[in-house]
């Protein structure tokens, strides 16, 4: 009958032990290429730009439904929400009846940049219609394999209301 060996760890005659250093040289050397490949980015960075880079996408797409510029306020939606709508008239065509205060509003007002859920970042925008009525929209934002951002959806509520 066979006995099993059991392997300590702190035996240094051990493969656990000759393995650690390997293992901890891979996952370093592994963090080390992330990193400096650009692999590795933070969420949401405000040294790097991202507050900024957010505003102006939402600014931009902004502009082009002002021009009624469907492709190139399609071009700002994320891959999943232009799948989603198929074509740029059936995208903007959707915004004109849904979203008519950010369609054509008559005051914007940029709000809080805050990061929930899973660290999405999600920007709080405050319109006011050609009604008069007030709007919080909360711009879900989706950063891109090329460190782009795009808006993932938006979520329109009475300006009463918050998400917070």
């Amino acid at each position: 009958m066979s006995r099993a060996r059991v392997v300590s760890p702190t035996r240094p005659d051990s493969p656990a032990s000759a393995l650690s250093p390997v293992l901890a040289m891979v996952i370093t050397l592994g963090i080390a290429l992330g990193i400096t490949m650009g692999l590795a980015k933070p969420a949401l960075s405000q040294e790097s730009g991202d507050a900024a880079a957010i505003r102006g996408v939402i600014e931009q797409q902004l502009g082009a439904f002002r021009a009624d510029d469907s492709g190139l306020a399609y071009s700002f939606a994320s891959p999943m929400i232009q799948r989603k709508f198929g074509s740029a008239e059936n995208f903007m065509r959707m915004v004109q009846t849904g979203y008519p205060a950010v369609y054509r509003p008559r005051e914007v007002e940029f709000r809080e940049l805050a990061l929930r859920g899973n660290g999405v970042p999600v920007q709080e925008v405050l319109f006011v219609g050609q009604d008069g009525t007030a709007r919080l929209a909360y711009y879900v934002m989706q950063r891109q394999p090329d460190g782009s951002w795009k808006i993932n959806g938006v979520y329109l509520v009475d300006a009463a209301q918050s998400m917070t």
